[in-house]
């Protein structure tokens, strides 16, 4: 197939670069978007089967191509997302409307989430909870903790519980408080019963809430060790309810407890436990090792928030490293409470983080190229920057303050939302362009220095509630770097 590769002066070296071979045509204008349809055709290529022009071209060029009498379709809008579609052109059906590396990302996660249900599918389950796979080759779940579960009333346990659904999260742990009783453990599974499907554990030692927690019905145990073993290991047995066996107390080893967990005919799932950073971390990691090569037969449980909670680094590719030294220790349940506000989507990211892993294993590559990702601040390829086509002035830094005549505006987040408000009137809404343009509308702004500072913070605004970040009019949304 003859391709040709339509671009404008500036990006045509940039073009060039990435066209593997391809021909390229430059038109005699700057910015590549402001082609249109008479251009190319005063042009009048020939010959070819396919013209790609600039993905970021809004133009209806169907006249153009019956002109021609050839295909004219969107490329991607950066030249660089050349080099991996090109390759690719048979297998992605190419738009007059939507640009190609739109198209190329969804086809690549469509790809993958088809491969992901297919794999899960096929594959067999060390144990199943209530209708969910753990271990064996099926993909490693989330366990999702709600601290403090017994303290948290109806609304607020029923909310968090279905935030974390949302995130991903494959069960849902309730965590005991220190003063929790039987009462308000069986009010929290029973809550929680009636806001999810998802399996659901509770979290505790002590044997009077782990009874309370079959009682009501829970799906898992988490945690058994040598001094509530005697008390509630029948009990657990005769339910056939999976149970975490941790280690201790003291110096008892997880080994120890299992065999403890052994004599009374209980599921185990093992959990060697996860060492924070700086206080065994790497240790902790061999317990792992040893334990996967001692029983293969029982399920790993890998406490990822022992380290996300430990330190202060963004959540992202912390989850998805543990994620990959998880899966190298053939882990079954990825575990995190999301309790402090630095992990907050720590679920989400280690339910991506599962995914790529099980896509990767089957692929035999690293977790790349996959069609999912967790690539939120950083960029897969740096896009190369355009020199100026003109002299270049210096934007000045002083500029006076004057007051808009038709009022000032606070702006903040509140339930997902941006909102705009001057004492008499709040705009709301989820993009910050929308807001603007609602003020400007309404004529609630009146100089155009005002404008711009509003559509500067709106947009801000905007960036926080992407990214589930606290948002403070005025203020930098993080620190910049220190040189």
């Amino acid at each position: 197939m003859r391709v040709l590769l339509v671009t404008g002066n500036l990006a045509s070296d940039l073009v060039r670069e990435s066209a593997c071979g391809t021909d390229v045509l430059v038109l005699d204008v700057d910015v590549a978007a402001f082609i249109t349809p008479e251009m190319l055709c005063r042009a009048g290529p020939r010959g070819y089967d396919l013209i790609l022009i600039p993905g970021a071209i809004t133009a209806d060029f169907r006249g153009a191509e019956r002109i021609l009498g050839t295909k004219i379709r969107l490329g991607p809008k950066h030249a660089i997302d050349l080099l991996s579609l090109l390759p690719r052109l048979d297998e992605v059906e190419l738009s007059t409307t939507i640009p190609a590396c739109a198209l190329l990302e969804g086809k690549r996660r469509q790809e993958a989430m088809a491969d992901l249900e297919r794999l899960e599918a096929e594959a067999p389950g060390q144990l199943t909870i209530r209708g969910v796979k753990i271990g064996g080759s099926s993909r490693m779940k989330v366990l999702a903790e709600v601290v403090d579960a017994t303290r948290l009333d109806d609304e607020a346990l029923g909310k968090r519980i279905r935030y974390f659904e949302e995130q991903g999260a494959d069960l849902i742990d309730l965590g005991a408080s220190t003063d929790a009783t039987p009462s308000s453990v069986r009010r929290a599974l029973q809550t929680a019963r009636a806001v999810t499907a998802l399996p659901i554990s509770i979290d505790a030692v002590r044997p009077d809430l782990i009874l309370a927690g079959i009682e009501a019905g829970a799906d898992m145990i988490l945690s058994l060790n040598a001094e509530n073993l005697p008390q509630v290991g029948r009990r657990v047995a005769e339910e056939g309810i999976p149970a975490v066996v941790i280690p201790g107390p003291g110096p008892i080893s997880i080994e120890e407890n299992l065999e403890r967990a052994r004599s009374y005919s209980i599921q185990a799932i093992a959990d060697p436990v996860l060492d924070p950073p700086l206080m065994g971390l790497t240790c902790s990691i061999e317990r792992y090792i040893r334990l996967r090569r001692d029983h293969p037969d029982i399920p790993l449980f890998f406490g990822a928030g022992n380290v996300t909670e430990l330190m202060d680094g963004d959540g992202p590719g912390a989850n998805l490293l543990l994620s990959a030294l998880a899966a190298e220790v053939e882990a079954s349940l990825l575990f995190t409470p999301e309790h402090s506000a630095k992990a907050a989507g720590s679920v989400h990211d280690l339910a991506v983080a599962s995914r790529m892993m099980l896509l990767a294993k089957e692929r035999q590559t690293p977790p790349k190229d996959l069609g999912l990702d967790l690539l939120i601040l950083k960029e897969k390829r740096r896009i190369q920057e355009i020199a100026p086509s003109q002299e270049v002035v210096e934007a000045g830094t002083e500029h006076p303050f004057q007051a808009d005549p038709a009022g000032s505006f606070r702006i903040f987040l509140s339930e997902g939302r941006i909102m705009a408000d001057n004492g008499r009137i709040t705009i709301a809404g989820e993009r910050g362009r929308d807001v603007l343009n609602s003020l400007i509308e309404q004529g609630l702004v009146g100089r155009l220095d005002h404008a711009g500072y509003l559509g500067r913070e709106l947009e801000r605004a905007e960036i926080a509630l992407a990214l589930g970040r606290s948002y403070i009019q005025d203020e930098p949304l993080w620190q910049r770097k220190v040189k």
